[in-house]
């Protein structure tokens, strides 16, 4: 009988955690501003809080290759970037805007621009 339970009890818990899981986002698309420091990405950010586009900020201050783009990334799948990265912006919503995020490369700020996910 307790044998029974305890299973029963395994196969709820297993199956009430799938939906949540069956539901992450597969891809993301983001932009960001590379900079090297702390007080830099803070700067950018409050940049893009005044007003300023996202893809100016980007394109006028970046130290990454992609400022010729405007900040923007194009879509990644999970294990594409760096960890820290990767765990802000799947963590984000469409259209947010990071916190600074330090990462070997320096600090970012990123703006999820899309997100690919499966319908609800």
């Amino acid at each position: 009988m307790m044998k029974k339970l305890l299973i029963s009890f395994f196969a709820l818990s297993i199956f009430s955690i799938m939906p949540a899981y069956a539901q992450e986002c597969t891809a993301v698309r983001a932009s960001h501003i590379l900079v090297k420091t702390e007080s830099d990405a803070k700067l950018m950010r409050s940049y893009v809080e005044k007003g300023l586009p996202f893809e100016d900020v980007a394109a006028g201050f970046s130290q990454c290759p992609s400022k010729r783009n405007g900040g923007d990334l194009g879509y990644f799948r999970r294990g594409k970037m760096v960890k820290e990265f990767e765990n802000a912006a799947f963590s984000m919503e469409k259209g947010e805007i990071s916190e600074p995020v330090k990462t070997q490369f320096g600090w970012h700020i990123i703006k999820v621009t899309d997100k690919v996910c499966p319908e609800k």
